[in-house]
């Protein structure tokens, strides 16, 4: 991988980590605290938003943002329910590395890729590594975050093949194409948030993360769509990972989660991973 991937990569790492530890810590949940930072997403990338659109074919950039909203809206409330349930060293470590398995195996089926020998055992290392950080301990304690983790694996692995499929074949640009994700998320939500009347309640209660999940996470997943337009979403997909390590430190120092060592030789093996696709 060139080092603007690679960059791209660990910056989208560094974002996805600090908003998901943002959600578990302040306990925000429910669907008024995801509106809320819907909304704060789809104002604050709006002006980038219409910018990269023009000359885009509305259309087309319209179905590909709804279906992408729509998946997005189920694994936002998969992941708020896995993180109620379960430690966030668990759900979110397997539903990392299950994502990028699958999507490895959907990109070479559905979007014929072809990536080298290195590749494919850099990014096997990678899952390695992530599902060494989600198994660590006695997983039967936490069996409903080992669900969810999952369930929230297998969603993140067809958004991830469906908008990589909108900036690569489907010409969409990355920040028009989220942008329009974020708002349909937006739009989807909305009719629930505000029958719950506690729009401004949640506001008072979370102003910081509403607005750190809200800028972060679109950020975050805007540059990966900008690294799978350089490298190989079989490529990308594992690599991006490396936010698994982030969490699983947060989750030990943050949180007092147990285990710690298992989780040290995970990030390890995830790192090795790492470094041998950014060579491979």
């Amino acid at each position: 991988m060139s080092p603007l991937v690679v960059a791209l990569i660990a910056s989208a790492a560094v974002a996805h980590a600090t908003w998901n530890v943002t959600l578990k810590r302040t306990g925000a949940t429910g669907t008024t605290f995801l509106w809320l930072a819907f909304v704060v997403g789809a104002v604050v990338f709006a002006p980038f938003g219409v910018v990269a659109l023009a000359g885009v074919d509305l259309a087309h950039w319209l179905g590909f943002a709804a279906i992408s909203g729509v998946l997005q809206v189920g694994y936002f409330l998969l992941l708020q329910r896995g993180y109620r349930v379960g430690d966030v060293s668990i759900v979110y470590p397997l539903a990392r590395g299950t994502g990028p398995l699958l999507s490895v195996v959907l990109a070479i089926v559905l979007l014929g890729e072809r990536p080298t020998l290195g590749g494919l055992v850099g990014a096997a290392v990678v899952i390695a590594g992530v599902v060494t950080i989600g198994l660590a301990g006695d997983t039967r304690l936490n069996r409903a975050g080992v669900l969810y983790g999952l369930a929230v694996g297998v969603v993140i692995a067809i958004y991830t093949l469906w908008d990589s499929n909108a900036v690569i074949s489907g010409g969409m640009p990355p920040v028009g194409l989220y942008w329009g994700t974020t708002t349909v998320q937006a739009v989807l939500l909305a009719p629930v948030a505000l029958r719950e009347a506690r729009v401004a309640a949640t506001a008072r209660a979370h102003p910081v993360a509403i607005v750190i999940v809200g800028i972060l996470a679109p950020l975050a997943y805007v540059l990966v769509l900008q690294a799978v337009q350089l490298a190989p979403v079989s490529l990308v997909a594992p690599a991006r990972e490396v936010s698994v390590v982030l969490v699983g430190f947060a989750g030990w120092l943050l949180f007092r989660e147990p285990h710690p060592v298992q989780r040290l030789i995970g990030a390890a093996v995830v790192l090795v991973g790492v470094g041998i696709l950014a060579v491979g």
